[in-house]
């Protein structure tokens, strides 16, 4: 026999619940115990409540009980519960934090996990979870170099003034060279990559030489000109200098971005520039090569093509990354700089001092 239980609902509170149902912005589990409690105070039965509701007879029962001890807005609260497992003491989080940060015993170098839950006397996960929350990462170490060009903040204004404001009916090119490009060829097949397994590749290779890219990325429209070449001397920089110089549009000046490699400054490279009159190189302060744009280039063409890739020769290499290069150019994107030049010599000035 169905289990019939008596609610009663006055006026106000009947007004209240119907206006809940009607509220199309309601959460819907407000709705549904509203509905709950205005058919049980119709004298329906608990079976029916339960199948028009579509939820299990407890349920029913939960919030019949819950009006009938809090009202309507107890329908409207949910009630919290306690966690699983106590906070841990703001102590304990202070002791993980301080041995986290301070040197450890011994010969090693850096707190891991184990050693501070041991020495705090919590499990590791509750160290991983404080390290997590305060976001300190003892395995990690970033390494710096700090630039003893005495002309830093003279170049890196000059550069990073090309970037953000470049001149007016002119180029601005960020060339470089990035040497020593492998052509490595697996002694087998990988696998490719399959739902639930990464793809494979053999540990050992087959070298079959080098080559060098000369590249220069134009900031305006994010476009590469890039020349495989053997070697890196002044000889082959002359001749990709050449190369841009007869891409760009007569009349207009080009100011290049080039980091300290002594081919950049050799007295043919300057006697070049001589009778090129239209070219100015701006060079980037020494052990400061992560101001050359084309830097970030580079860094996307070993992720993207080379780090993976297995070439059976030289030709091959130099025929795929000019594949990439065209590839590229097809929807090139301009170069933007983000960083004011005064925040960069803001941040230098943070830097340990160096010792003499």
């Amino acid at each position: 026999m169905a289990q019939e239980v008596c609610v009663i609902v006055n006026a106000e509170d009947r007004a209240r619940l119907a206006a809940v149902v009607g509220d199309r912005r309601r959460p819907l589990k407000h709705v549904q115990r509203a509905r709950i409690v205005l058919r049980s105070a119709d004298r329906l039965p608990v079976l029916e409540v339960a199948r028009r509701a579509g939820v299990s007879r407890p349920t029913v029962w939960r919030w019949q009980r819950r009006y009938a001890e809090e009202g309507v807005d107890g329908l409207l609260r949910d009630k919290t519960r306690p966690p699983g497992k106590p906070p841990l003491p703001a102590a304990t989080v202070a002791k993980v934090l301080a041995l986290t940060c301070s040197e450890p015993p011994g010969e090693t170098t850096h707190w891991t996990g184990r050693a501070v839950a041991q020495a705090a006397g919590i499990s590791l996960r509750a160290v991983q979870r404080i390290w997590q929350r305060h976001r300190l990462q003892p395995h990690r170490i970033r390494t710096f170099k700090r630039s003893n060009d005495p002309a830093f903040a003279e170049k890196v204004e000059d550069i990073v003034g090309l970037y953000m404001d470049p001149p007016a009916y002119a180029v601005v090119l960020s060339i470089d060279e990035k040497s020593q490009i492998q052509a490595l060829d697996r002694s087998q097949p990988g696998l490719p990559l399959k739902p639930g397994k990464c793809g494979t590749m053999t540990h050992d290779y087959k070298r079959h030489g080098t080559t060098t890219l000369f590249a220069a990325l134009n900031i305006l429209d994010g476009s590469v000109i890039g020349h495989n070449m053997q070697r890196h001397r002044h000889q082959e920089l002359i001749r990709f200098l050449n190369a841009i110089e007869r891409q760009v549009p007569p009349g207009k000046i080009i100011h290049a971005i080039l980091d300290n490699y002594a081919a950049h400054k050799q007295p043919k490279v300057r006697a070049w520039l001589v009778r090129h009159p239209r070219w100015v190189f701006h060079f980037t302060p020494t052990s400061a090569s992560w101001l050359n744009a084309v830097e970030g280039f580079f860094s996307a063409l070993t992720r993207r093509r080379l780090k993976r890739g297995v070439f059976h020769s030289i030709a091959d290499l130099q025929a795929a990354i000019n594949r990439y290069i065209a590839e590229h150019n097809d929807d090139p994107r301009p170069f933007t700089w983000t960083k004011p030049a005064n925040t960069i010599l803001a941040k230098l000035e943070r830097l340990p001092v160096l010792s003499e």
